[in-house]
């Protein structure tokens, strides 16, 4: 049999921590619990998760800290962040620190199951075959996880690399910003596209801010990457 997939669930609400990790291990997964962000990383340091559910108000470090520390631990772990925090202002910065999803509390448990099977099968989708993207000085090594612009390593947030990662396989097309929101978080924010217009804004400061310009706006239709003229 395959090893069953690892999930750790950190909220220091009892209830929710029992309900999701109970219903993960309904799916087969190995789940582990915390109720703090310092257990939260010790738990991760044994565990090795491939997925955390992670609440953001947490009594000690808050979830940003503990994804921060996990990143710099060399952990590669999709975080699902589950909170009760629910502006748009809120989930952008869930997703610009480099969260991989954000579900508001309260939330239905079968929809935050669901997420945490996309977040796996995105991890198992992951082709074989180097990943290396390369348009005028700009250049995206998936494998390696790392992006530069001419000799500058660019350091950029785990949902800044996958859109630009987006918007680099679709080099010389418009990219919509539904499509965006489709292959990036997977996820229906309701149109709401200020998620995307502030992403967009953040990569270009990180990655276009030199000439030439590579990042295009196409109004009313989406965004593209085009080789410089």
């Amino acid at each position: 049999m395959a090893a069953a997939s690892r999930i750790l669930v950190v909220d220091d609400e009892e209830n929710i921590a029992f309900l999701v990790g109970s219903a993960l291990r309904l799916q087969g997964y190995l789940v582990e619990t915390a109720a703090t962000g310092a257990d939260a990383l010790a738990v991760a340091a044994k565990l090795d998760p491939e997925v955390v559910v992670l609440d953001i108000q947490l009594p000690d470090l808050d979830g940003y800290q503990v994804l921060q520390r996990l990143r710099t631990s060399g952990s590669r772990a999709a975080v699902i962040f589950l909170t009760a925090r629910g502006t748009t202002g809120d989930r952008v910065k869930g997703l610009t620190e480099g969260g991989d999803d954000y579900v508001v509390k309260p939330f239905a448990l079968e929809e935050l199951v669901a997420r945490v099977q996309v977040a796996l099968r995105r991890r198992a989708e992951q082709p074989v075959a180097r990943r290396r993207w390369q348009v005028a000085d700009l250049v995206l090594d998936a494998d390696a996880h790392q992006v530069w612009r001419g000799e500058v390593e660019v350091s950029l947030s785990a949902t800044e690399f996958r859109l630009l990662e987006l918007l680099l396989t679709n080099t010389g097309r418009v990219v919509s910003r539904a499509q965006i929101l489709d292959q990036v978080w997977q996820y229906d924010f309701g149109g709401e596209s200020a998620i995307v217009e502030s992403f967009i804004s953040s990569l270009r400061k990180k990655v276009d801010a030199a000439e030439p310009r590579l990042i295009h706006t196409v109004r009313g239709v989406g965004y593209a990457i085009r080789e410089p003229q």
